[in-house]
């Protein structure tokens, strides 16, 4: 049974809830992070900031007052161009966060890729890949803290030929890639998709929650977000994936009742939120 958060201290602060930092966006995918901070800010995230390239900063901030945006230099092309060390100034440091999501709206370039490999090896806390995190990513071995993957079948099929492996399209034969790669290299993967897998090489559920209308574009950044705000509240990694696979797809379910699955946005994810915690909170 999928189980909901604990419930909040009298004397609780912003604090206690986690400080994320999303870090994604670029000129032209400005929309992507700003979903994954929005449903971040509605999983119940203490304190979010997103660092986004130069040009994509003021239209990610005009999405919503209640999370901080920061600039960082980008390239010709409008996507984030700077070093680890680079980043880690600009947002005044990577360690005071608590969690970090790297990948939706991202884009890709040769610093992006040095910037993903950096961070999954030597940042210490949980991080989050998606998107272009996970196509921006060359290696796994040797992470110094939880790191979750959220690939899509295509993603995923990607990410296993850079590791030099066989790369196939038969879900079956993907989730028992999933469990195998999860095992090896001490990861949480949520393989998406109907029914998506949630598994950390020992253990492995399916969600059931979610409809067809989810298939609309910013579906996958609304998770990413969702992950990283639960995160921040608990630490167990594989428990924070499992709630936000059912939270995310509940969520679905109770919009498309409304919106019906032909007219379902990523947006209606977000604004049923809510709806979702109180649904979960009455079952438990």
């Amino acid at each position: 049974m999928v189980t909901g958060l604990e419930p909040r201290a009298l004397d609780s602060h912003k604090g206690d809830y986690g400080r994320l930092l999303l870090i994604g966006g670029s000129r032209f995918m400005s929309g992507a992070i700003a979903l994954s901070a929005l449903a971040a800010l509605r999983g119940g995230a203490g304190l979010v900031t997103v660092a986004t390239s130069a040009s994509a900063q003021p239209i990610v901030a005009g999405f919503n007052p209640c999370y901080m945006t920061i600039a960082t230099a980008e390239d010709a092309d409008g996507v984030m161009a700077v070093s680890v060390d680079e980043l880690s100034r600009v947002v005044g440091g990577l360690g005071n966060y608590d969690v970090l999501a790297v990948g939706p709206g991202l884009g890709r370039n040769e610093a992006l890729s040095g910037l993903v490999d950096e961070i999954y090896q030597n940042y210490e806390g949980p991080v989050i890949f998606d998107a272009d995190g996970l196509n921006n990513l060359t290696r796994l071995a040797g992470a110094a803290g939880p790191r979750v993957l959220t690939p899509h079948p295509g993603e995923f099929k990607r990410l296993l030929r850079k590791l030099g492996r066989e790369g196939v399209v038969e879900r079956e034969l993907q989730e028992q890639q999933a469990r195998e790669l999860a095992s090896e290299f001490d990861l949480t993967i949520l393989l998406k998709g109907h029914e998506s897998l949630v598994t950390d090489g020992s253990q492995s559920s399916y969600n059931l929650t979610g409809n067809p209308g989810m298939a609309t574009a910013g579906s996958g950044d609304v998770l990413t977000g969702l992950i990283a705000a639960l995160l921040g509240q608990q630490s167990d990694v594989l428990k924070a994936a499992l709630l936000a696979a059912y939270l995310h797809g509940l969520a679905g379910d109770l919009a498309v009742q409304e919106t019906g699955e032909i007219s379902l946005t990523a947006t209606d994810l977000i604004e049923y939120l809510p709806a979702a915690f109180l649904r979960t909170q009455a079952e438990q």
